[in-house]
């Protein structure tokens, strides 16, 4: 009907797609009044070139697609009266709009949030609009596959360590401040290393260099000659599969701890003192230990303890004996790859990533007690990261088999939601990177280079 100039219409739609009135070139009038119509699709009204008159009221419209009439170039009444709008983020841009067009628009209210129900949305200003959205952007792509990352700063400069088995190297990059980019500096010599952990202490810059094969080492940073000395063996009897390393400081005393994946190895603590790093502690023997992480919590500090034979397991520093003291199993899930520990306010949050089933968001409920919030759907996953970035938490969930998911944590829901995928292969590890004014997310991978996003 090329030459239809008007059209009403009160049915029991509740959706309108793009193109709905393609060909109608002369309708002049549009009255889709009075029905249920709760969403309407961004290209609805493409190619109504000739229309003037345009009522939607009386509808369950709660937000309207960016632009939506800017096909209409010659509008000049509009009618969104009878709806229940909300004045969120999208539905920034009709206030705009409004501020800009010559259409007659009658007053028409916002229905929420409750601190402005009743507003008229032409009153609104921009200002009243907390508008930010996030996305990671690919920065910089390092050809090389690698297994972890660790960022330290030593001397005031930023450093990457990263292990790469395939090279045969623990290679070190630095932040180049001019070029906002990570550049080569140095490479340590290891065959098969799968972590290569940087601690900065008492000024000393030292790397634990963790082999599955021919031992684990310790390199230390000889300023003298500017180069890496290798400075110790880790007793090879008790770490013949290390897994992954964690270090921090108790009561002014430095440690790191291997994660040992072997039937005949023991996940190890070290202590630092003047002449290197020696053996402390062995925590867990012969359980084929996948990961460790360290929590101070409630002024106690902690190891979290996974493995591929139980459920992961707590630890709990005992200063009198200067030792950790195993307290329990947290949760029932068998086969976790990977802990990961974070804080949502005043709230704590374990994530417990699983290759075969669900991985889990759990709370700590205190007395080592934990409830499952969150399952998320991970076959093939070994890694589950939370990070921060500012003011915002975010969740990284790596596949072997699909897209990375990235996750954004919603403080009202007390979960993660989905926002984003990466196209990461056989992601290993997720780190964020602080870099003076740029915020990276560094992405490790085991068959593929290495991507460097940008939060943006």
């Amino acid at each position: 009907l090329p030459s239809l100039c008007s059209l009403l219409n009160s049915n029991k739609f509740t959706l309108i797609g793009d193109n709905a009135f393609a060909g109608l070139s002369h309708l002049q009038y549009l009255f889709i009044e009075n029905n249920d119509i709760q969403a309407l699709s961004k290209g609805t009204f493409r190619g109504l070139k000739s229309l003037t008159h345009l009522s939607l009221a009386n509808n369950n419209l709660q937000t309207l697609p960016r632009d939506l009439f800017k096909p209409l170039d010659i509008l000049s009444d509009l009618d969104l009266r009878g709806n229940s709008l909300a004045c969120d983020c999208k539905i920034k841009w009709l206030v705009e709009w409004l501020e800009s067009t010559n259409t007659t628009v009658p007053a028409t209210f916002c229905s929420s949030p409750g601190q402005l129900e009743g507003t008229r949305i032409r009153d609104l200003a921009l200002g009243d609009f907390q508008c930010i959205t996030t996305d990671f952007v690919v920065h910089q792509v390092l050809p090389f596959q690698s297994v972890s990352a660790e960022p330290f700063t030593y001397a005031s400069d930023l450093y990457v360590a990263l292990a790469q088995p395939g090279a045969s190297s623990c290679t070190i990059l630095k932040w180049d401040y001019v070029e906002r980019k990570l550049r080569d500096f140095d490479r340590i010599p290891a065959h098969s290393a799968v972590h290569c952990k940087p601690i900065v202490a008492q000024e000393q810059l030292y790397v634990v260099v963790a082999q599955l094969f021919g031992g684990s080492y310790i390199y230390h940073w000889d300023t003298a000659v500017d180069k890496f000395i290798k400075i110790q063996d880790i007793d090879s009897q008790r770490t013949r599969k290390p897994n992954d390393v964690e270090a921090f400081q108790i009561d002014g005393d430095w440690y790191f701890v291997i994660a040992d994946s072997s039937k005949a190895g023991s996940t190890s603590l070290y202590r630092l003192n003047q002449n290197g790093f020696y053996s402390h502690q062995a925590l867990h023997a012969w359980h084929r230990d996948t990961d460790v992480e360290y929590v101070e919590n409630e002024g106690k500090p902690r190891l979290i303890i996974s493995s591929s034979s139980q459920a992961p397991l707590l630890y709990q520093w005992n200063r009198g004996q200067k030792q950790f003291v195993a307290q329990g199993e947290v949760g029932e899930a068998l086969d976790v790859q990977m802990v990961k520990y974070f804080r949502a306010k005043r709230e704590q949050f374990l994530c417990l990533s699983r290759y075969i089933g669900d991985s889990k968001v759990l709370r700590w409920e205190g007395q080592q007690r934990f409830v499952e919030v969150q399952a998320l759907p991970s076959r093939g996953s070994m890694v589950l990261q939370p990070f921060a970035v500012r003011q915002r938490q975010y969740l990284a969930l790596g596949s072997d088999f699909s897209f990375t998911h990235l996750y954004r944590w919603e403080e009202e829901k007390q979960k993660f939601v989905k926002f984003q995928e990466l196209s990461v292969q056989a992601p290993r590890a997720f780190r964020s990177v602080p870099a003076a004014d740029v915020q990276l997310l560094l992405a490790p991978s085991f068959k593929a280079n290495t991507v460097v996003y940008r939060h943006v």
